[in-house]
């Protein structure tokens, strides 16, 4: 694993000198040939065309330049970025034959960005690039209140990202809303998968790192620094919002309360008792202190502890709730981990149904791209024949719409969320 490159001061993108009205092409005179019978996910509305997929490259292309896609008998099929060292040789652009890709065009996907979430979600913190979902692959970007965040997960997007996140600046300036600070995120592991460096750093002048935030009325400080990820989950927002009703008067547990917020909605829908338990010390602290800011002290109580271990112990006492929710990490990241992660999930629900009154309530959810709803849903319904009860379900919900799913692209499409009622026989 290489060391995460501190990349502050490189480049103050609010202040760089860029030219979002370029309108010269980008892409070069250069294609990939598929095999024959390949790309069938590509046609069938994907992005992605991978090494096996080609039978060869012609035209002056390197690493991160923007080349054409032909089927084997020269048939057009799109643009995108071009990666030697990628599994994931192409990230497609643009299926038009006709489309330029230049900054104008990519200010353009921008603005359509910006006016989705405009329509669809609470925007003073959102989701506002979602990578594939919004034409821009591999590139997120996400919106706490006036501070931007940025992942940059591919080698063609990387190059671009200055352009993009220069044309955000101007879109949301369009709205009235400056933003004070950049702060880069790509530090995941998976860069190095594009032959790219893991880094993390202010592409703006530097700001104070700890972010207020308001979700749901419910007021936090997010860490865009060290926090995971970009810092928060906002992916979970309307589904945080969704296990209010379900909380009133309850005793509840919360399970991977990273920094409370499933633990804090619950006690704003008027939960007599919230156990908030985590393995992280730091995200236990922050979630106190987020509980503290929204005056929920007396009613959430908070846990260092690794979920798995404390689920089987909280049995033994005899402990019941009325209400239990767990948002797990994902247990798998690759097709090659699904079986144990489906034995994660398995035995994570059973304890948590184990632990919830007949006539309450589970709320249970995975954020794994590679755990299918099928897979899912089998994980839970094994966990509730093992613990001999039924379900009831209640709703069945995915991520907020600023993470929207776009169809024939599986990628763009990863949560799950279940709430259910509970019966004993």
């Amino acid at each position: 694993m290489g060391d995460i490159q501190d990349i502050s001061g490189q480049r103050d993108i609010l202040s760089a000198d860029i030219d979002t009205g370029d309108t010269r092409d980008l892409a070069k005179k250069a294609a990939v040939i598929l095999k024959k019978g390949e790309g069938r996910t590509l046609k069938a509305g994907g992005f992605w065309v991978y090494d096996n997929e080609i039978a060869e490259k012609k035209g002056d292309a390197a690493d991160g330049d923007i080349l054409s896609v032909l089927d084997f008998d020269g048939y057009f099929l799109g643009r995108g970025f071009y990666n030697s060292r990628s599994k994931i040789r192409v990230r497609l652009l643009s299926r038009s034959e006709e489309e330029t890709i230049s900054n104008v065009n990519l200010k353009k996907r921008v603005r359509t960005a910006w006016e989705y979430r405009k329509h669809v979600i609470d925007t003073s913190s959102c989701r506002v690039i979602f990578g594939e979902a919004d034409f821009l692959p591999g590139l997120t970007v996400d919106k706490y209140e006036d501070v931007l965040v940025v992942e940059s997960l591919a080698l063609g997007i990387d190059r671009l990202k200055e352009v993009v996140l220069k044309a955000l600046v101007e879109v949301l300036a369009e709205d009235g809303i400056r933003i004070r600070g950049i702060y880069e995120r790509s530090d995941a592991k998976v860069r190095e998968k594009e032959g790219l460096p893991r880094a993390k750093g202010f592409l703006s002048a530097p700001f104070d790192t700890d972010v207020p935030i308001t979700e749901n009325g419910i007021h936090y400080l997010v860490d865009v620094k060290d926090g995971q990820k970009t810092g928060f989950f906002l992916d979970q927002k309307r589904n945080r919002m969704a296990v209010r009703p379900l909380c009133k008067d309850a005793d509840v547990l919360d399970c991977f309360t990273h920094t409370g917020s499933f633990g804090l909605n619950a006690a704003a829908g008027g939960a007599r008792h919230v156990l908030s338990v985590d393995a992280s010390e730091t995200a236990i602290a922050r979630a106190g202190e987020n509980a503290a800011r929204n005056g929920f002290s007396g009613q959430v109580e908070y846990q260092v502890a690794d979920v798995f271990a404390l689920l089987p112990a909280l049995e033994k006492e005899g402990r019941q709730f009325d209400v239990v929710i767990l948002d797990p990490p994902a247990f798998t990241k690759s097709r090659s981990s699904v079986k144990a992660a489906s034995r994660g999930y398995r035995e994570i629900n059973l304890r948590g149904m184990r632990l919830t009154k007949s006539g309450g309530y589970l709320a249970t959810c995975s954020c794994s791209h590679f755990m299918t709803p099928e897979l899912f849903e089998k994980a839970v319904r094994e966990a509730a024949r093992d613990a001999h009860v039924r379900l009831r379900q209640v709703e069945c919900r995915t991520q907020a719409p600023d993470h929207p799913v776009l169809w024939g692209s599986s990628e763009s499409a990863y949560l799950k969320f279940y709430t259910f009622q509970l019966f004993r026989d």
